[in-house]
């Protein structure tokens, strides 16, 4: 069962989407800001890290940047979550390291899509 680790300040959000995502089988860590996010992604090595980008304490673009900076975590796929949807901050997300890209409010069904692909990329097939 893949651990997916949300990484989501806004407790509604946190909640839905963790309650989602179980559903669909998958374990699920939250964190709610980006220091106990990149903390959490080295205690409990997820398989997947969903990032939001607005986050406090530190920024899911530097959380994010230093996730993949680490070469223990760096494999770990990690999916921007925002509200911010322009063509720009895709792009912003990539250079941090982000994996994929999803916008807010989330549709699950696409998210959940983005999650499968990266996950058996990272499985190897």
């Amino acid at each position: 069962m893949p651990k997916i680790l949300l990484v989501e300040d806004n407790e509604m959000n946190r909640d839905m989407l963790s309650r989602r995502l179980a559903r669909k089988g998958y374990t699920v860590v939250c964190a709610v800001d980006g220091q106990s996010g990149l903390a959490k992604t080295r205690s409990e090595a997820p398989d997947l890290v969903l990032m939001d980008m607005s986050l406090p304490v530190l920024d899911g673009w530097e959380a994010t940047r230093q996730i993949k900076a680490d070469p223990v975590l760096k494999a770990i796929p990690v999916i921007a979550l925002t509200a911010h949807a322009m063509a720009s901050d895709e792009q912003q997300a990539r250079e941090a390291g982000c994996d994929d890209f999803d916008t807010k409010p989330v549709e699950l069904p696409r998210l959940l899509g983005k999650i499968v692909t990266l996950l058996q990329r990272g499985a190897g097939g």
